[in-house]
């Protein structure tokens, strides 16, 4: 389903890659409980009877181009199926063959080539349109909008664009100016859709929107062919309202051979060809290629269209604090014992940034996979994460204390509490009756900092001991020595007390899991009053 090598060897580096062509949706169904990951262009549904034939297996879809309107995202998000696309390779050549296909209905290339082949010499009948000073609206001020906004700048032409999430400030760097949906069909010589199908711009061009034209617009369509109403396009360039269309794409793809529009003689067609240059294929073959291989490494996906949408450059500096946050999610839940269940969460996260500088969405998500995955089979990620804490009626809240200093780290803390439990470790229950735990990132390496009311201070890479004993000498040494003895290295150990000889907590960081044996020979240890092993 990738056509390019470069991509398929990229896949191939890291996983068994099976490329298969032209599947019927019985067959991909059939094929899909054998895959972790599924790449696919525009052509093939990955519909719910898709996830749902996947059980559970399928953790990401990669759409090798920009648009996502062939991948049922409530279902991929409802089975923890991560989606990411490749939205930055192929927008240079949609936008050239955009420009493209401006150019050539305006000057009859396509009719005047055909008319010439078959031995006539016309040039009377095709006389064209000039494309300076003319009026371009571009609809949908995206990647792809606003390259071709860059370039109709070039041509002379005087662009307006309609999006409502369009920055305005964007537009405007670029010389083009931002107006609402009827002005801009309504003064536009040329329009050029960009939009994604959704059912919001499903036929958004339509026998009501084409009376509101300027009689003889020309219509440009490289996006997606449902957002044109095709029976009422070719109703409106036979009133002469449209003078000429080019579309490269359409509602059904390859249309009927039939088809009224496809060929009426003011329609220049192509076979869905915006991204068919060979530079842009093979950029997206790669680019979709490492997000489904990073996905699958269980690293954050800028690209990710079913997930909390994060910038590349915050993701990057948010990424120990997102190991953080899941560690000290899987910790709190082990320390619960029974009762009536983990149901309030709070997250508290200590920050010198200011409220709208620092995203949360990916840290919340990755706490509450902390917190479902050790006492539960599904598979939480950070597409799922908020469906399945609803799922349990888990209630999570966060709250922001703002730090005075340098704003230059994102976070200086994360806590995480659960409330109306009881714990498996009592030291772990905070002064409120909470069970508490806390965490830094220090060095680039995500730290417990707090247990409780204890201080503590141990790296979270591999397991912990907790212990609470008697506060006196020696008991270091006696809890690494029934270690030793049973070959578990220990990687840190902290300790943390409320005042000398008194009652103190030890964090202990090992690298292998303990046997039960061992973990009783440090709860024999006459100062030891509780212990516990969490297992990150």
């Amino acid at each position: 389903m990738l056509p390019k090598k470069a991509g398929v060897n990229l896949l191939k580096d890291f996983a068994n890659v099976d490329c298969s062509y032209n599947l019927s949706p019985d067959e991909l169904c059939t094929k899909i409980s054998l895959c972790d990951a599924l790449i696919v262009r525009s052509g093939t549904k990955v519909s719910r009877e898709v996830f749902e034939s996947s059980g559970g297996r399928l953790k990401v879809v990669g759409r090798a181009g920009v648009g996502i309107d062939n991948v049922d995202l409530a279902a991929a998000t409802e089975h923890g199926c991560l989606v990411v696309n490749a939205p930055t390779a192929n927008t240079i050549a949609a936008a050239e063959h955009g420009i493209a296909l401006l150019a050539a209905m305006a000057r009859n290339v396509a009719q005047a080539d055909a008319s010439v082949k078959a031995g006539k010499w016309q040039r009377n009948k095709y006389v064209g349109v000039s494309l300076v000073g003319k009026t371009l609206a571009v609809m949908g001020f995206g990647k792809v909008g606003s390259e071709v906004a860059r370039r109709a700048k070039g041509l002379g032409m005087h662009v307006i664009a309609h999006d409502p999430y369009a920055p305005a400030d964007r537009a405007r760097a670029i010389g083009v100016e931002l107006v609402s949906f009827d002005e801009a069909i309504a003064t536009a010589d040329f329009i050029s859709l960009h939009m994604p199908l959704t059912p919001a711009t499903a036929k958004i061009l339509n026998d009501e929107t084409f009376v509101k034209m300027k009689k003889g617009v020309r219509i440009v369509n490289v996006a997606r062919g449902g957002v044109i109403d095709e029976d009422a396009l070719v109703r409106a360039l036979d009133a002469g309202i449209v003078a000429q269309a080019a579309l490269d794409v359409f509602t059904v793809e390859p249309p009927p051979q039939d088809s009224k529009l496809v060929q009426h003689e003011r329609v220049t067609v192509t076979p869905h060809l915006g991204a068919s240059t060979m530079e842009a294929q093979e950029g997206v073959a790669i680019e979709i290629a490492e997000a489904v291989v990073g996905a699958l490494k269980g690293e954050l996906a800028s690209t990710a269209v079913n997930a909390p949408m994060v910038p590349a450059e915050v993701l990057a500096e948010l990424k120990p604090f997102v190991e953080l946050a899941e560690k000290l999610g899987r910790l709190a839940v082990q320390l619960v014992s029974g009762g009536s269940g983990v149901k309030d969460v709070k997250v508290t996260y200590a920050s010198a940034r200011a409220p709208d500088d620092l995203d949360t969405r990916v840290l919340r998500a990755m706490i509450t996979k902390g917190l479902i995955e050790p006492i539960s089979s599904v598979f939480v990620n950070l597409v799922n994460a908020d469906f399945s804490a609803k799922q349990r009626g888990l209630r999570i809240s966060e709250e922001r204390i703002l730090l005075d200093g340098s704003p230059e780290s994102p976070l200086d803390f994360i806590q995480v509490q659960i409330a109306n439990v009881e714990s498996k470790f009592a030291s772990a229950i905070s002064e409120n009756g909470e069970i508490k735990v806390e965490g830094r990132v220090k060095d680039g390496i995500p730290h417990l900092t707090k247990v409780g009311s204890f201080e503590v201070d141990v790296s979270l890479e591999g397991s912990i001991i907790l212990c609470r004993q008697v506060d006196q000498p020696g008991m270091i040494g006696k809890v690494g020595s029934v270690l030793g003895v049973e070959n578990v290295n220990v990687s840190f150990m902290s300790v943390g007390r409320i005042a000398p000889r008194k009652q103190a907590v030890m964090a202990i960081g090992v690298d292998e899991q303990p046997s039960k044996e061992t973990l009783k020979k440090i709860g024999d240890i006459p100062a030891v009053e509780e212990f516990v092993f969490l297992k990150l």
